[in-house]
C-alpha cells in the first residue's frame, strides 16, 4: 500500500498541469442550422457505411440525422423524451437510443432503450434499461449491448437479437460511461460515485475486477478505450481531468487538466488524435504517442459544446451547438496547426 501511494505522489507531481498553451487547433467549416429549440444536445455515433450521424437532442425528445455526405439533416425523429446516449452498430443495421423519459417515469424506473433500423429510420423495439440510461457499449462475439443505468447504480444487459433485456448487474455506485475492450473481451464501467473502473465478463455477466482510481480524480465519467495501444482514456468531470490507464497493468501513467465538467471523448484513429469536450464549451486536442499523449492544444469552441464526434475518413469533427444567437446548430471543424500568433 505505501508503495501504491508513493506512485501515485509521483505521479501526480511529474504530470504537467498548466493549462496555458497553443490555442485551439480546429478551425470552423461549416455551422449548419439544425431543427428544433435552443435545448441540450448529448451524445452523438455515426453510422460510417450510411454516411449518417445520429444526434440525441435531449432537450427537445428528439433524434437528428445528419447525412454527413451532402451536409444536411434528413430527419428529426420524435418519441424520445430525455435522451441521453446513442450508439450505432453498423455490422448490424442498428441504432440503439438511452431514452430516459421524464422525471416521474426515470423514478419509476421506465428508462428504455429504444431500437431504431439504422436505414429506414424506424423504431423496432423498446427495451426496458432502468431509471437513467445513459452510455453503451456493444458486444459483437456475443450480439449484446451493456448499458450504464446512471441513476440506477447497474449495467443493463441486452440481447440485440431478440431485443431483450437479460441481466442487470449491480455495482454499488452510480454508473458512467461503459466500453468494451475487444482485445480482452472485458466491458469497462465507470462507477463514478465510487472512484473506481469496473470489468465485467460478458460470459458470465460478472465483475471480474474492481479497479481504484486516484484521488486526483473526481466523479470518472467519460471513458473511450484505444484497445490497439492498451490504453483507457478516462475523464472526470468534478475536477477537469483526463486520465491516462496502461490496459496492461491497470495503472494510471498521465494526469491531463481539461476544460471545465468533460463529458464526451472522440478518438480519430487515422490521426492518432484525442478529442474532450465540456460543458463548459472548452475542447481540448491531443495526439496519441506510445503509452500516452502530448496535447496539441485547446480552446472554446461554443456554448455547452460538450458532445463531440469525429468522421473516421475526413477527420471533420462536428459540434452540435444549444443556442448560437437563439438557434441550434451543428458546428463542423477541421484540423488545423497554427502558429502562437493564431497564423497558419
Amino acid at each position: 500500500m505505501k508503495r501504491y501511494w508513493f506512485a501515485l505522489l509521483t505521479l501526480v507531481l511529474a504530470t504537467p498541469w498548466a493549462t496555458a498553451g497553443a490555442p485551439l487547433p480546429l478551425v470552423t467549416r461549416l455551422q449548419i442550422p439544425l431543427p428544433g429549440r435552443p435545448t441540450r444536445f448529448d451524445y452523438q455515433t455515426q453510422d460510417v457505411p450510411l454516411g449518417r450521424l445520429f444526434i440525441s437532442h435531449m432537450g427537445d425528445g428528439t433524434v437528428l440525422v445528419f447525412d454527413t455526405r451532402t451536409d444536411r439533416v434528413i430527419a428529426n425523429l420524435k418519441g424520445f423524451p430525455g435522451d441521453t446516449g446513442i450508439t450505432a452498430v453498423p455490422s448490424i443495421n442498428r441504432v440503439y437510443v438511452s431514452v430516459t423519459g421524464t422525471w416521474l417515469r426515470r423514478a419509476l424506473g421506465e428508462g428504455q432503450i429504444a431500437v431504431l433500423d439504422a436505414k429506414t429510420l424506424k423504431l423496432i423495439a423498446r427495451v426496458p434499461a432502468g431509471m437513467f440510461p445513459d452510455g453503451s457499449a456493444y458486444v459483437p462475439p456475443l450480439h449484446r449491448l451493456y448499458v450504464s443505468d446512471e441513476f440506477g447504480g447497474t449495467e443493463t444487459v441486452i440481447d440485440t437479437q431478440t431485443n431483450r433485456r437479460i441481466a442487470t448487474i449491480p455495482l454499488g455506485g452510480s454508473a458512467g460511461m461503459s466500453a468494451y475492450d475487444s482485445v480482452s473481451g472485458t466491458v469497462f464501467v465507470n462507477v463514478q460515485s465510487r472512484r473506481r473502473l469496473d470489468a465485467i465478463n460478458p460470459q458470465t455477466d460478472r465483475i471480474t475486477e474492481q479497479i481504484p482510481l486516484p484521488m486526483v480524480c473526481d466523479h470518472n465519467h467519460g471513458l473511450l478505450l484505444y484497445p490497439s495501444q492498451r490504453l483507457a482514456f478516462i475523464a472526470c468531470d468534478h475536477n477537469a481531468r483526463l486520465l491516462v490507464m496502461n490496459l496492461h497493468n491497470m495503472q494510471v501513467t498521465e494526469v491531463h487538466r481539461v476544460g471545465r465538467d468533460p463529458d464526451v471523448l472522440a478518438i480519430d484513429l487515422k490521426r492518432k488524435q484525442l478529442y474532450v469536450a465540456s460543458e463548459s464549451g472548452v475542447v481540448s486536442v491531443f495526439h496519441i504517442i506510445k503509452n500516452g499523449l502530448r496535447k496539441l492544444g485547446h480552446g472554446y469552441a461554443g456554448d455547452d459544446a460538450h458532445s463531440i464526434a469525429v468522421d473516421p475518413s475526413t477527420g471533420l469533427v462536428y459540434l452540435p451547438i444549444e443556442d448560437l444567437h437563439g438557434k441550434p446548430v451543428l458546428k463542423i471543424m477541421r484540423y488545423q496547426i497554427t502558429d502562437s500568433t493564431g497564423s497558419k
